[in-house]
């Protein structure tokens, strides 16, 4: 079986196991967490509602590893608790948002800088700072939504606890896992404009994207040295 089959059975896999949980949630009229897991199933369909409106291949892993990020974020998180059960997860799970945050970050940017219409030259540095800055941003963002769904809702998404009731500690910890996640892809990144080499799982992940989306690649003849 190829690869991307395999990739494509596991994110089919999770939608149906968040299918299953909306009509058990319903059967038990438990109204909210039908609603919420219906948002997720909707959020897991976004990468496909990308490639179809904006004409972008997303290789399966891509899409997988979001599906697969989301399904154990909002539904394994904070649908089952896995937040609480699991004093870890909270930090695995930030680290890695900051990680694939950064690697569409450098996409981005890897986009931008490769399009022979847009014409631009950005150095490697940069290419890396925007990228680090990118999934941080985002982090920063999922805090104030985690702060508005629980000033709102009386939620306790920023997992307010006994000696700090305002969450805080739980917000600050979540942006220096971001921040961490994030600046170890940008390195990698950084030395894979720099150097050119393929080293990396980086390296492969964006070699799959390039190859997948060719119109978006089209290199500058003559290119100067970026170094």
């Amino acid at each position: 079986m190829k690869e991307s089959q395999i990739h494509r059975r596991i994110t089919i896999v999770l939608q149906l196991i968040l299918l299953l949980e909306v009509i058990v949630a319903l059967w038990n009229q438990q109204w909210f967490t039908a609603t919420i897991t219906t948002g997720i199933i909707l959020v897991t369909l976004a990468p496909f509602v990308l490639a179809k409106f904006f004409h972008v291949y997303i290789p399966p892993i891509f899409a997988l590893m979001a599906i697969a990020f989301i399904f154990a974020a909002l539904f394994l998180g904070e649908i089952r608790d896995y937040y609480t059960r699991f004093w870890w997860w909270d930090m695995a799970l930030h680290t890695t948002s900051g990680f694939l945050l950064g690697i569409i970050g450098f996409l981005m940017v890897h986009i931008l800088n490769e399009t022979e219409e847009i014409g631009l030259h950005m150095k490697p540095g940069f290419v890396a700072f925007f990228a680090f800055l990118f999934a941080v941003g985002f982090g920063v963002i999922w805090e104030i939504f985690e702060f508005t769904m629980d000033s709102l809702f009386g939620m306790n998404m920023q997992k307010a606890m006994l000696g700090d009731p305002s969450g805080l500690t739980d917000t600050m910890w979540d942006l220096i896992v971001d921040a961490v996640g994030a600046l170890i892809i940008t390195i990698i990144g950084y030395f894979y404009i720099k150097k050119g080499k393929k080293a990396s799982f980086l390296e492969r992940w964006v070699t799959v994207f390039v190859r997948s989306n060719p119109r978006m690649f089209k290199r500058r003849k003559n290119r100067k040295n970026r170094f």
